[in-house]
């Protein structure tokens, strides 16, 4: 049975738990992508993605459905991978993420690598939210590590959302994603066995929360 592995790990209460999580994941390139993946497979198939993009040649070494579909809205190829997706193809701003309901979602994996829409994110709906900084530039999946924004380094992104979420007052506690690797080239390249990781870690770090609460 296609879930049999993920029950022997898990048992079938936290299994259980699983298919009524309910998640959205903003950002499905060479991060999200992962995640989604990990998540769908483990049974969690009550997800929402949002993203504007397409496609482009570029995106084919580390993000899952680009062979085949250049130029085709990213969110549209997913729901074709996985059908119990619902896609939002929408480009996020502070706006958008005021005016969206929220309530319903267990847990928001932030992949934005936008600075002003991810701060406003973390800022209004910080309790749920699961965020990474950047997996380009890097090598080495083993420095990926996930802790106190407020002690994180080598990653200027997460720097720069560090700086605008003390500029808006924001100091609580709160946890990212992000490789203390530092960068290897000014440009943004890229290794899937890096970014795919991002997204692994983003799965596991949401799977394991679950399990937590099971716990308790």
């Amino acid at each position: 049975m296609q879930y049999n592995r993920t029950k022997m790990l898990f048992g079938e209460e936290a299994f259980k738990k699983f298919q009524e999580t309910k998640i959205i994941i903003f950002g499905v390139g060479g991060i999200g992508s992962f995640a989604l993946d990990a998540l769908y497979n483990t049974g969690i198939t009550n997800i929402t993605i949002v993203d504007f993009d397409t496609y482009e040649p570029s995106n084919q070494n580390r993000q899952l459905g680009s062979h085949g579909n250049i130029g085709r809205v990213k969110v549209e190829v997913l729901k074709e991978r996985y059908p119990n997706l619902t896609p939002i193809c929408v480009k996020v701003t502070p706006e958008w993420i005021d005016n969206f309901d929220f309530s319903s979602y267990d847990y928001i994996l932030d992949a934005i690598d936008d600075v002003t829409p991810k701060v406003h994110l973390i800022k209004k709906h910080f309790t749920k939210v699961i965020s990474t900084g950047g997996g380009a530039k890097r090598i080495d999946p083993t420095k990926i590590e996930y802790k106190s924004i407020w002690e994180t380094y080598n990653d200027k992104f997460i720097k720069k959302v560090r700086e605008e979420l003390k500029k808006q007052g924001f100091k609580k506690k709160f946890k990212v994603i992000f490789s203390t690797e530092v960068p290897l080239c000014v440009d943004k390249g890229s290794f899937e066995g890096v970014t795919a990781s991002f997204g692994l870690m983003m799965a596991s770090v949401t799977i394991q929360k679950i399990v937590k609460k099971l716990k308790k």
